[in-house]
């Protein structure tokens, strides 16, 4: 009995075992097809997620294009409105023309003292203010010559006025539009006249920097004429020249032809970047609408 019952539980222990092996080998196979199957998915999905990852980056560049054009097409629009606009509110408001062609309201540099010309690195130059008419009061500045910088130190305005009738040449400078006496390329002129032996008198015109008033054609006029007349009062026989810039040639011209109805000229005049009349000075800006027909009161 013992022998028969052996052979039995071996047979029976080799069935087990190859049921587990069976079993063993086809949880293998299912584990290898579940994979195989999950990478085959991943395989399929892999070029539509890099394509959509691609055409969503895509409408995004897009987008920001548009958005960057249509932000460029706003202010061209707004530039464009405000280029047609402003020849009809000259049309409407004449006034606008004079503060157009004077830009006194433009105060460059911003935040400066003018009564302290020394801030400007000016340290021989004085600062004061005449009154061409009741009401109206200028600023003036008077650079004497660079030989007498340490002389100058400390000085006040009564020396600076009989400097005046000195050797040295006197130029009377009138500004352009815009700014103030105490502009950066105005002040580095300035050096370079005062370095050449030159008393140099600048001014700024009513309305301008912190002189007071309104601005006009002849009341610009009558304030050069003023400073020549307080000039030549105080040089005897040194020459006086006048500089005019830009618009201040306009003024020089004006004065100059005033001091010769009364035959009193100056020694000399000289014109930097002078123009023939305002509307041709206009018509050749670059930015000008004054040459487009359909604005001929510009």
């Amino acid at each position: 009995m013992r022998k028969r019952t052996e052979p039995v539980a071996l047979e029976h222990e080799r069935c087990a075992a190859s049921g587990s092996s069976t079993s063993g080998s086809a949880a293998a196979v299912l584990d290898a097809d579940r994979s195989l199957q999950r990478n085959l998915c991943l395989a399929g999905k892999g070029p539509g997620e890099t394509r959509s990852a691609a055409d969503a980056d895509m409408k995004r560049a897009l987008g920001r294009r548009k958005g960057l054009w249509f932000r460029l097409r706003k202010i061209l629009l707004y530039v464009l409105g405000l280029y047609i606009a402003i020849p009809f509110l000259i049309k409407v408001f004449p006034g606008i023309q004079a503060k157009l062609i004077f830009l006194n309201f433009v105060r460059v540099p911003y935040f400066i003292d003018l009564k302290k010309p020394q801030d400007q690195g000016l340290n021989h130059t004085c600062n004061y203010y005449l009154h061409p008419e009741e009401d109206i009061t200028i600023g003036v500045w008077h650079t004497v010559p660079t030989v007498w910088w340490k002389t100058a130190q400390g000085k006040d305005q009564m020396w600076y006025e009989d400097a005046l009738a000195s050797s040295h040449p006197i130029i009377l400078y009138l500004h352009g539009n815009a700014g103030t006496r105490g502009g950066d390329h105005r002040v580095e002129l300035y050096k370079v006249l005062s370095s050449l032996g030159y008393h140099v008198v600048s001014f700024d015109y009513r309305g301008w920097g912190d002189s007071i008033g309104t601005p006009s054609e002849r009341g610009m006029t009558y304030d050069a004429l003023h400073v020549f007349d307080w000039i030549k009062a105080r040089s005897g026989d040194n020459p006086v020249y006048i500089w005019g810039h830009s618009l201040g040639t306009g003024v020089a011209t004006n004065l100059v032809r005033r001091l010769c109805e009364r035959e009193t000229p100056p020694d000399a005049l000289i014109l930097e970047s002078p123009f023939t009349n305002i509307r041709e000075e206009a018509k050749s800006h670059p930015f000008s609408v004054a040459n487009i027909s359909i604005f001929p009161w510009i």
